[in-house]
């Protein structure tokens, strides 16, 4: 989710929610302690040198049970971090604390938004020297193949 759309979706509620992919909602007391442009400059395993920015939301959980981060104060926030930091129209993603800090993709489903699970991935497939996935075939359907044996397909 990009930072325009959630301007958009803020513009249009009366609370701020965050879920996790688990169906567990972050507490509705949590904060939003840093808006930050995050810039990530990096060389891949096959060579070549990437850059990759996102716009960083790092919620937090206090003791301050009362608290509630309203639409309009997080879109003062935002606002101020654009003019502040020039942030650019990119990704969101959200630091939230489990085990350690996680990092997380944003989505909205139509009452609150949702954070996504990040995965890691190979960006040089073709220079990494990993194999590609082989198709899996069930023996035990192999005499129902519509190959012949001497088609050149099996």
């Amino acid at each position: 989710m990009k930072l325009s759309q959630v301007k958009e979706t803020l513009a249009t509620l009366s609370n701020v929610e965050f879920q996790l992919e688990n169906g567990a909602f972050v507490p509705e007391h949590f904060h939003v302690t840093e808006v930050g442009l995050v810039t990530k400059h990096f060389i891949d395993c096959g060579g070549s040198v990437r850059k990759e920015t996102v716009v960083n939301f790092q919620l937090w959980n206090a003791d301050d049970y009362e608290h509630r981060l309203k639409p309009a104060k997080l879109l003062a926030i935002i606002n101020l971090s654009e003019e502040t930091l020039g942030l650019e129209d990119v990704e969101i993603e959200v630091e939230y604390q489990s085990d350690t800090i996680g990092r997380y993709g944003l989505a909205y489903n139509g009452t609150h938004f949702l954070l996504m699970s990040k995965t890691t991935a190979c960006l040089a497939n073709d220079a990494c020297g990993i194999p590609e996935s082989k198709v899996k075939v069930n023996l035990a359907n192999a005499n129902q193949s519509p190959c012949s044996a001497n088609s050149g397909c099996c």
